[in-house]
């Protein structure tokens, strides 16, 4: 009888689970095996770029120097900066500390921001000069035929990367949302758990982006 009372009397527990707990773990492991596939993905990305950087390493060190080293190690600063206050917000999450909790989140989701906004600038850059990727390229400086083929790496890791930034944004949103209508406790964070995880692996990913594609040269 007080199993079922308490199913009956916590929102936060589908009917499907035992408990809080159960639940809980149910949804970490579904949200690391949905992070297995990112990895996946992205790794296939990874590959396809040391097969190609060792086939011509010329062109990828010159296809670096047209990266500017100061706008990515920025970001590299900002997404770390966002990792902090994302763990921070989960830490806010589990202790009952709401405002702590608004505040945290609201900081990572304005770091997301910086960081698109960083890009803008250098996607702008990029697109200017013609170092676009495939038949798009269009820059008459370049020294090596396949200067293109750096920039189809460029922009489709950093693009990639980019739209999941985009929609950790709209999730660190969504919890943010919540957590300041007082639904997240010490007894019920799961989506604040599960929303961070997710972020921590963009900024990963990010801190292997940034040498592989910024420091090669």
């Amino acid at each position: 009888m007080s199993t079922a009372n308490s199913h009956s009397h916590n929102s936060n527990l589908a009917h499907h689970f035992k408990s809080l707990d159960q639940q809980f773990d149910a949804a970490k492991l579904g949200v690391w095996l949905f992070l297995a596939t990112e990895i996946l993905m992205f790794g296939g990305l990874f590959v396809g770029y040391i097969i190609f950087h060792g086939l011509y390493p010329e062109m990828f060190a010159e296809g670096a120097k047209h990266l500017d080293w100061r706008l990515g190690a920025t970001n590299t600063l900002v997404l770390l900066l966002s990792s902090f206050t994302m763990a921070s917000g989960v830490q806010y999450a589990q202790t009952n500390q709401k405002k702590k909790c608004v505040t945290a989140l609201v900081i990572t989701f304005l770091c997301g921001c910086a960081f698109l906004l960083i890009k803008y600038f250098e996607y702008s850059h990029k697109i200017h000069d013609g170092l676009l990727p495939g038949k798009f390229f269009s820059n008459h400086e370049a020294e090596h035929a396949n200067l293109a083929m750096y920039f189809s790496f460029y922009f489709c890791m950093t693009g990639l990367h980019a739209s999941h930034v985009i929609a950790g944004m709209c999730l660190i949103a969504w919890v943010a949302v919540r957590a300041s209508k007082g639904q997240f406790n010490s007894e019920f964070y799961t989506p604040v758990e599960g929303v961070g995880l997710f972020w921590h692996l963009v900024d990963l990913i990010w801190i292997y982006l940034f040498p592989l594609l910024y420091l090669v040269g």
